[in-house]
């Protein structure tokens, strides 16, 4: 089994695959890992087709999965902020083994009521460094709600510097519509190569490397080249990337001078070869809705809650990438509605004293009274040998009595409860 770093990585490539095909190749944002992260959480309390499901979907075994997830939450990453929360209402009915799967998850998962919407947005803000401000489902009427945010926001080692979109080439759709790009300095800090891969054939690559052990990989492939190929392919070079491993790069003696789709290429007469990357600056807000069966929020929200009944999935997701740094925050959550329980019935009595009637009053020891304060001296002497206090004389005393017959309008009435005695 390899360690829970590598498989996660393995899994949520795979799973980022799956995301970001049912999102398509419009501009987005996601956090596969975010939705990952709920799904392993939730899969320890699947059973039959649900869990089989979910390990497929999690590209290994839920309870292995489960661990990973936990091992996440326990060291979390220094520039990667994350919170989990199970919230329920009070009279929720989730089933017998809810409170068995909610006792087993990690103790960094917050558990509770479920925060009203207000509360929820507040959630999402704390734990995001303000940059999500609305939690991605509406909290009313839900009584389990299943949630995780992922937060970042970095500063480069070295700031890009500035360049004319012009530098995007003729062919570039944006360099008319833009003014100034990004361009990787030549002092250090970025990283960027023609890297060659089966499936998207020659790519270009850039690496930017934040302070505190963030890395962010570009790559463009040739136009005609899915989407969905192209994410496939970052998501493979940026961890081989991170990690150390082989991404077979093209050497720029191999390529043909001259201006194509993804590079210009050309000779210089100093230095040794080099490559230096133009991208443009950018961000994006998305909103994805997480409830298409492929995605496994479905299998997921059958194991923790097995009772039939509506339920919402989605993740809200945001992203900006400019000269200095990259700030990103994605908040997933799952929220099902769920039959509550039917109070059970007591009796309850009101005694009313319509009529005449008598009231005595009756001293007792402080002890006996809750009143701590009193000296233990005031109650009486302790009797030798029992371990316990003989009764003081004012113990059981009627003090006070009388027969009520003629009652007063409590309005307003303060009497002079409270004034010591004269």
């Amino acid at each position: 089994m390899a360690d829970s770093t590598s498989l996660v990585a393995t899994c949520v490539v795979r799973y980022a695959a799956r995301l970001h095909s049912a999102i398509g190749a419009r501009h987005h944002v996601a956090s596969p890992l975010g939705a990952w992260l709920l799904l392993a959480l939730a899969a320890p309390a699947s059973a039959g087709p649900d869990r089989e499901a979910l390990t497929e979907v999690l590209g290994c075994d839920a309870d292995a999965a489960a661990r990973a997830a936990a091992d996440l939450l326990a060291r979390p990453h220094p520039v990667v902020a994350s919170a989990v929360a199970a919230w329920t209402s009070g009279g929720a009915d989730p089933g017998p083994g809810f409170r068995r799967w909610r006792a087993g998850l990690p103790a960094q998962v917050t558990t509770g009521e479920v925060p009203g919407p207000a509360g929820l947005d507040q959630w999402a803000r704390a734990h995001t460094f303000g940059l999500i401000d609305r939690f991605p489902i509406r909290g009313d009427g839900l009584t389990l709600i299943l949630a995780s945010v992922l937060a970042s926001k970095v500063s480069w080692t070295v700031p890009f510097e500035l360049a004319p979109a012009a530098s995007l080439g003729s062919a570039s759709p944006w360099a008319g519509r833009l003014s100034l790009v990004l361009r990787s300095p030549r002092q250090g800090g970025h990283t960027q190569y023609v890297a060659v891969t089966p499936d998207a054939g020659d790519v270009i690559v850039h690496a930017a490397q934040a302070a505190g052990g963030l890395l962010v990989i570009s790559v463009a492939a040739a136009a005609d080249v899915p989407a969905g190929t192209v994410l496939a392919v970052a998501h493979r070079i940026g961890v081989q990337h991170a990690t150390g491993g082989p991404v077979r790069r093209r050497a720029l003696a191999d390529l043909p001078l001259g201006e194509g789709p993804l590079w210009r290429l050309r000779e210089v007469t100093a230095g040794s070869d080099a490559c230096i990357a133009v991208l443009p600056a950018w961000s994006a807000t998305s909103q994805h809705e997480l409830t298409d069966p492929s995605l496994g929020f479905q299998a997921a929200r059958n194991a923790i809650a097995p009772r039939p009944g509506p339920w919402q999935a989605s993740q809200s997701a945001t992203a900006r990438y400019s000269r200095t740094g990259f700030e990103a925050a994605a908040a997933t959550a799952v929220g099902i509605v769920l039959a509550m329980r039917q109070p059970s019935r007591r009796r309850e009595a009101e005694l009313r004293f319509a009529h005449p009637y008598a009231a005595v009053a009756i001293t007792t020891d402080p002890a006996d009274s809750g009143d701590s304060s009193a000296g233990a001296g005031t109650a009486g002497n302790a009797d030798a040998g029992s371990g316990s206090a003989r009764p003081g004389p004012w113990h059981g005393l009627p003090v006070f009595s009388a027969w009520v017959s003629e009652p007063r309008d409590a309005a307003g009435d303060g009497g002079s409860a409270g004034k010591p005695p004269r």
